[in-house]
């Protein structure tokens, strides 16, 4: 164990230059947030819903069982690997330079189009507290419902940005806070749903007849509708992407990544079961709508004023987990701008001395982000198309960590000894290994599969492969030709010498 100041991060060969303050729940709050329970509940309802029914429920548990799997071999390597940009540094160290870069490239290209996403939810729970927050028109005219949305979602970004280029302190403040209401909250809402139910757990097993002329039958079906649990249930590993900024690292990350997936699964699928069991009208076509969904669920249960205090816990979930995302994808651009696998790396990986943050990679995060929202002024479906694409993105870098894994597993190349006695599988590893990638690899495939419900029609239906294809293509068409010449750690990230050899000695 390293007795140097850093926490052993000059064993990786980098110098402590972030301000490591986190403490055990900020980093799980990281997670939490990142996954957000009422943000991914409250906006993505009205699809699993509409398109699967009640019964559509079972996919939230089924959702969890992968992700869990993939959540355990995570919290082995943040015990072993605590640095920043969680999956390209674990894939680094598990595989070759071009597997790792794509795994990062994949993660953060992701990162910014999911935190473009995430701020449209103003829109969809802001104008349901006060019709003075629908920005403009009604909402009834043909662009007015977009417009708004990104005026919202740009006001938001500027927020996480300016937060971040202020420093991790304030960052983990205000996130732990934000959680610390959204979890307050989730567990009221939760009982409050559970006293005031009208119909009794046989609603979970009827199918309404919603399989009939689908190829598949309600197998085909319920496979769309688990998309909507699939969306919510991922960004765990952002607690051990901020490990250079956390006290323990080793310690902490890997008990907050199992815990915000734990907290998130009970809660999020206690508020979908007893939010499904009292609704008054199932049959409200409402419901199937992102202008209704489950909170018009909560105002109806809860009436006007009960109901718009919850709608408004939401927007604080909505605000922590946008900056959660915007977090996660500057330390995953930090990273790598630091290895010098980026352009402009020493730009991207540079250190404000004030705040401690790379501002400038908050910032440019922040304008690709409100440029990526201008798309969903005229042009909708192509944004719901790519944000769907983005998701798809995050499973597959994960699969580029849980794969090298479970080939370095299976090669005998993987020991839990090494985890220094912190969190390890230990003969568990193989089987939860194999669970995470079969999981990842079929869950990917659902998830890019060209469905019109998804992706719309046309040309959009084939989005996935199409968006993923380009990016890849454009992504390792560049390293491969320039990239991987320049790899090596910037002269201002390295380890002193001294560190190095007091981690050799421990």
């Amino acid at each position: 164990m390293s007795t140097s100041n850093d926490h052993g991060l000059s064993e990786f060969g980098y110098r402590q230059s972030l301000d490591r303050s986190i403490g055990k729940f900020a980093s799980f709050a990281a997670g939490v947030s990142y996954i957000s329970i009422l943000t991914g509940t409250f906006q993505l309802f009205y699809f699993g819903f509409g398109t699967g029914g009640p019964a559509y429920w079972w996919s939230w548990p089924m959702v969890f069982a992968g992700q869990i799997a993939v959540a355990l071999c995570f919290a082995e390597l943040a015990a072993r690997y605590p640095v920043a940009g969680s999956v390209y540094n674990w894939s680094k160290r598990l595989a070759g330079p071009t597997t790792s870069w794509l795994a990062g490239w994949m993660m953060f290209t992701a990162s910014v189009v999911t935190l473009a996403g995430v701020v449209l939810a103003y829109q969809v729970t802001l104008p349901q507290l006060w019709s003075g927050f629908q920005l403009i028109g009604d909402g009834g005219g043909a662009h007015d419902f977009g417009i708004s949305a990104v005026i919202w979602g740009a006001v938001l970004i500027l927020f996480t940005t300016v937060v971040n280029a202020f420093g991790v302190k304030l960052m983990a403040r205000i996130n732990s806070i934000g959680v610390f209401i959204e979890l307050i909250a989730a567990v009221l809402l939760v009982v409050i749903l559970a006293v005031n139910v009208v119909r009794g757990p046989g609603v979970f097993v009827d199918t309404h007849g919603l399989g009939e002329g689908h190829t598949g039958g309600y197998a085909g079906v319920f496979l769309v509708a688990a998309i909507a649990s699939a969306y919510v249930m991922y960004g765990f590993d952002t607690a051990s992407s901020l490990g250079e900024e956390t006290v323990n690292p080793r310690r902490t990350a890997p008990v907050a990544i199992l815990r915000a997936v734990i907290a998130s699964f009970v809660i999020g699928g206690l508020i979908l079961l007893f939010a499904i069991m009292a609704a008054p009208d199932l049959s409200d076509p409402r419901l199937s709508t992102s202008s209704g969904g489950l909170q018009l669920i909560v105002l109806q249960v809860l009436g006007g004023p009960l109901g718009k205090v919850f709608l408004c816990c939401i927007v604080v979930a909505i605000t922590v987990c946008a900056l959660a995302v915007h977090t996660a994808g500057i330390r995953l651009m930090f990273a790598m701008a630091r290895d010098n696998a980026l352009p402009f790396g020493v730009r991207l990986a540079r250190i404000n001395a004030k705040t401690g943050t790379p501002v400038v990679a908050a910032i440019l995060i922040g304008a690709v982000a409100v440029a990526i929202l201008l798309v969903n002024i005229g042009t909708p479906q192509i944004f719901t198309a790519v944000t769907s694409v983005a998701v798809v993105m995050i499973y597959l870098a994960y699969l580029l960590v849980t794969v090298p894994m479970l080939v370095k597993r299976v090669r005998g190349g993987w020991s839990g000894r090494d985890a220094g006695g912190h969190f390890s599988l230990g003969r568990f590893g193989l089987p939860v290994n194999m669970v995470a990638v079969l999981w990842g690899a079929g869950m990917s495939v659902n998830l890019a599969w060209p469905r019109e419900q998804i992706y719309g029609g046309g040309v959009l239906r084939w989005m996935a492969l199409i968006f993923i294809g380009i990016v890849a293509a454009i992504g390792l068409a560049w390293f491969r030709l320039r990239g991987c010449r320049r790899l090596g750690t910037l002269p201002e990230h390295q380890a002193d010498r001294g560190d190095r050899l007091v981690d050799e000695l421990s």
